[in-house]
């Protein structure tokens, strides 16, 4: 077999023909080491992926509408709110990758889900941070049943794909990706070189034999996942766990879903018993007190295929100095962007102030249905005059001060209708065809309009508007 004179990073595992002060992929220096290698073998647990059909007959082209496909075989996680996430449940032969902080609750969620499976088919809970004691006395913490499911402690991607092979396990719990290794890379685990190989590998095992793989990964600092963003294209499903560890409740949102809606919402309880699904999340994203204040308003979203109530709370200031704005939850951009339109199109100037909006229960909003809502309670806030206490609000704010349509509108109206509200303000081109028993809605088509209707009339008047 020929050798090649070759010269590898050893952090990142890149190949160059001749030494170089620099990686030009990872910027390290003086990482690059002098080598002889060989060509690469396959490793025996994935020989003859090629022939399995996973990626189709070798040399072989067909018609697409003749290719055979199986049916979705899903299995639930015992879990509903995961399984909402997830699109149904876990699908077979699907790498799914969960991503979040240290102590957001990964371990503890994907441990009450291993123990439910293992009651009716054969998982493997395999740990390369915690000891087996360690594991064991979280599960017994959580009261959870812990004589079907399997455990072992193994870093090793190649012993790891041999054990699979001769025990036949259908699901797979790597925790986490971080600490695995494999021979083929020379670099230390963790480094990108070995996060990449590792999940190459163990994916394309998956694929090939049917198994359902759930990995661990961590974040950075600045909240993306540890190693390389190729890792997300790799497998099938990216979950992200948001929240902090000092709070109550978790949420857990869709990022990529090949079987699946992405940006779907899944929202937790946690618990001396683990965690526990919020099956109305209105219930503490509308943490209201009982009277009404200035700057609060509350908010249709969408995250996936499901509606969510959410408040959204302003502060509007003067100040001598320079102007500060700041936004939780939403993208900052788009607050300046919202407040110069209300300033050209509607002729309200806020942007001399200091801004502070929040959405209430630390929710990341992604949609810019949003838009009504952030401006409607700044001003509120601005003019210090409280917004009716049943009274929800969607729309988009176009650049020209237009109100444009959102998308599931309907849905969005049957949500708010539901919890009570009885004042909804939405896109003229969003207005349902038949009145609502009970519900007041106003369709509006620019900004300046809206500000006449909330702003400008009494509580009796604007429940008489058209």
């Amino acid at each position: 077999m020929a050798k090649v004179l070759v010269y590898r990073c050893s952090n990142c595992g890149h190949e160059n023909s001749q030494w170089m002060g620099q990686c030009n992929q990872c910027n390290e220096y003086n990482s690059y080491t002098q080598r002889i290698v060989e060509a690469k073998t396959q490793h025996r647990a994935l020989a003859g992926l090629t022939d399995s059909g996973y990626a189709g007959k070798k040399h072989q082209i067909t018609k697409l509408n003749a290719v055979e496909v199986d049916r979705e075989i899903r299995c639930s996680t015992g879990i509903g709110e995961f399984d909402r996430v997830l699109g149904g449940g876990l699908v077979t032969g699907a790498v799914v990758l969960i991503v979040g902080d240290p102590g957001i609750g990964k371990s503890t969620l994907l441990l009450q889900t291993a123990t439910y499976l293992a009651e009716n088919q054969s998982v493997l809970y395999i740990t390369g941070e915690e000891l087996l004691s360690q594991v064991a006395m979280r599960g017994e913490r959580l009261g959870l049943p812990l004589d079907k499911l399997d455990i072992m402690a193994e870093t090793k991607v190649e012993h790891i794909c041999e054990i699979l092979e001769e025990q036949k396990t259908s699901m797979m719990i790597l925790d986490s990706i971080q600490t695995l290794y494999t021979e083929a890379i020379p670099a230390a685990s963790g480094s990108i070189a070995q996060i990449k190989e590792s999940a190459s590998i163990l994916t394309r095992f998956a694929k090939n034999t049917g198994t359902t793989l759930l990995i661990v990964g961590h974040v950075t600092k600045e909240g993306i996942l540890a190693g390389p963003r190729v890792l997300e294209h790799m497998v099938d499903c990216v979950l992200y766990f948001e929240g902090k560890g000092d709070l109550q409740y978790r949420m857990i949102r869709a990022i990529k879903n090949r079987f699946g809606a992405v940006n779907e919402l899944g929202v937790f309880d946690m618990t001396d018993q683990g965690l526990k699904e919020i099956i109305n999340p209105a219930t503490i994203f509308l943490d209201r007190y009982g009277e009404v204040f200035a700057g609060s308003v509350v908010m249709v979203s969408r995250n996936g295929i499901r509606p969510f109530l959410v408040e959204v709370q302003a502060l509007v200031s003067e100040t001598e100095n320079a102007p500060k704005q700041l936004i939780l939850g939403l993208k900052h951009n788009r607050l300046t962007l919202l407040l110069t339109i209300m300033k050209e199109q509607a002729k309200l100037d806020i942007l001399k102030h200091d801004v502070y909006v929040n959405i209430v229960g630390g929710l990341k909003i992604t949609e810019t249905a949003s838009d009504l809502a952030v401006l409607l309670a700044c001003v509120s806030s601005l003019k210090n005059q409280p917004l009716p206490y049943d009274m929800a609000v969607f729309g988009e704010v176009g650049l020209s001060g237009e109100i444009r349509s959102v998308p599931n509108a309907q849905e969005r109206i049957k949500e708010a209708q539901k919890n009570g509200f009885k004042i909804i303000v939405i896109p003229k081109m969003n207005q349902p065809k038949q009145s609502l028993d009970g519900v007041k809605v106003i369709a509006v088509e620019y900004l300046y309009q809206v500000l006449q209707i909330v702003f400008e009339q009494n509580d009796e008047d604007l429940r008489q508007v058209v």
